[in-house]
């Protein structure tokens, strides 16, 4: 008989290449998470200070705080995706508030 198919050896070193290639990404991957949330921060502030820019287009004024954004439909959310807290200054700026 010609029977085509893996062995049990080639499956094994198949799974010992998978969980080598595990074991050296993972810990990357938790060890540069507090880097990733913090630019996505700063990418998320960005976002919203162009969306107060629409805002402005469409209203003629600044909002008064993030909650307008919100509720207008011009943002989905008013934290950054680490959790901290956006506020809104006079001039439109959006700061990372102070706890």
């Amino acid at each position: 008989m010609n029977e085509k198919g893996f062995t049990l050896i080639e499956m094994m070193i198949v799974l010992l290449i998978i969980s080598v290639l595990l074991i050296i990404t993972i810990p990357n991957i938790v060890k540069n998470q507090t880097t990733v949330k913090a630019k996505g921060c700063e990418a998320f502030i960005k976002t919203v200070e162009a969306q107060v820019q629409s805002y402005q287009l469409d209203k003629n004024s600044l909002p008064e705080d993030m909650d307008e954004l919100v509720t207008g439909g011009y943002l989905k959310q008013k934290t950054c995706p680490d959790g901290r807290a956006l506020s809104l200054g006079t001039d439109g700026g959006v700061t990372i508030e102070a706890n």
